[in-house]
């Protein structure tokens, strides 16, 4: 019986481990002071660590990072942030496609195979038309940029759809096409730029640090340009 609980003890960890392999470097992290101070600015690869996704589930090429979304889940980052600006880029690929970036998460999935933390969503312009039910649509503010928090993290929403924020003008662009979004992140409060300009926001994050995660949801989604500049 000893033999056996050691053995399964040991499958247990080795599970636990291959979990939270690293997986690939992409985007980079950038010091602030060198950037002000005008020194060389080539940043730190950013090493992204699996959670619960498969490895097959991303692909790094050229210049972009392919997340087919299969199955549900994230990768996450592997340093954990505070105060920091998050710059992202993404496309869809698919109607409808589903997908996000997590701000200070445990990276820890819940029963829906999800982190806590707070969300910046990532959906596809047809979402709303494909998850019309009895005539009935979800509003419009679902599909740009709303924010959230998840997993027991409590959050005061800048434009309140309920507990989540909404955007204040639609500005997020359809499949095919590149969305950008600039994260501030200080103290609690989240500030979140759509194409150029500064649309939402949240404060007084129950959550103020952790890892940042990008989300498998079901459909392919493209990322590039991906940087992290820590504040202090």
């Amino acid at each position: 019986m000893k033999q056996l609980l050691i053995i399964a003890g040991l499958l247990l960890l080795a599970g636990v481990i291959s979990a939270q392999e690293s997986l690939f470097s992409f985007g980079e992290e950038l010091a602030m002071q060198k950037m002000i101070s005008g020194e060389n600015t080539k940043g730190v690869p950013i090493n992204w660590i699996q959670v619960n996704t498969e490895a097959e589930t991303w692909k790094v090429k050229g210049d972009e990072l392919i997340c087919h979304g299969h199955p549900i889940g994230v990768i996450r980052s592997e340093k954990q942030y505070e105060n920091f600006l998050l710059h992202i880029e993404w496309k869809h690929m698919e109607a409808g496609g589903n997908s996000g970036t997590f701000v200070w998460s445990s990276a820890e999935p819940g029963d829906n195979r999800l982190p806590n933390g707070v969300e910046v969503q990532m959906l596809e312009l047809e979402w709303v038309k494909l998850n019309t039910r009895d005539g009935k649509a979800p509003p419009d503010a679902y599909v740009s940029g709303e924010i959230f928090g998840v997993g027991g993290v409590e959050t005061l929403p800048d434009n309140p759809r309920g507990t989540r924020s909404k955007s204040i003008e639609m500005r997020c662009k359809g499949k095919g096409e590149w969305n950008t979004y600039d994260v501030v992140c200080v103290d609690g409060t989240i500030k979140l730029s759509i194409n150029g300009k500064f649309v939402n926001g949240i404060s007084k994050s129950t959550k103020k640090e952790g890892f940042i995660c990008l989300e498998s949801e079901g459909a392919e989604i493209h990322f590039k340009n991906i940087s992290v500049i820590p504040l202090p």
